[in-house]
């Protein structure tokens, strides 16, 4: 299915007031069993990490880039609510945790994700979860599917292989 990019919608960093809404989009997600779900407590910890995506202050979508050492980072939570879906704001999304990522000097992004076609499709390529460092490993303990995790790793190094359409 094609993107419609005609949406009208600002991205900025999420603010506390933005919580609420982070949390509720993530976990709808998450009972439907496409993404990992987050507490409010990880939402607060982690909210400088997350981007959000809104229309009159709406919050409509959201994604997070965290750092996980000097040379690795991690975009996670990408989640869009669903009569918003397939109009490039999941894309857009994306494409600020990258920048912030290059902005920052950090030469590898990953993800683990259950929908890992997205991620290729804006040039990140499939890895073995297994060559991801242990310190990846920290937050996947705590999750209810470990260790028969079926998500998909990915990656994106900055340079020439890089480039989001």
């Amino acid at each position: 299915m094609s993107e419609n990019t005609q949406t009208t919608g600002v991205i900025r960093k999420a603010r506390i007031q933005d919580v609420a809404t982070i949390h509720r989009l993530i976990n709808f997600w998450a009972e439907k069993g496409e993404m990992l779900a987050r507490s409010l407590n990880e939402i607060y910890e982690n909210l400088r990490d997350y981007f959000v995506y809104s229309e009159d202050e709406k919050v409509l979508g959201c994604a997070a880039l965290h750092i996980m050492w000097g040379d690795l980072g991690e975009v996670k939570s990408v989640a869009v609510a669903p009569e918003y879906q397939h109009k490039g704001i999941g894309t857009q999304l994306l494409k600020c945790c990258l920048a912030e990522a290059e902005e920052l000097g950090l030469p590898r992004i990953f993800a683990l994700s259950f929908k890992p076609q997205f991620f290729v499709q804006k040039g990140f390529e499939v890895i073995d979860k297994n060559t991801l460092p242990q310190k990846v490993w920290t937050e996947c303990i705590k999750c209810p599917k470990f260790p028969d995790c079926n998500e998909t790793a990915v990656q994106i190094y900055f340079g020439p292989k890089s480039s989001i359409s």
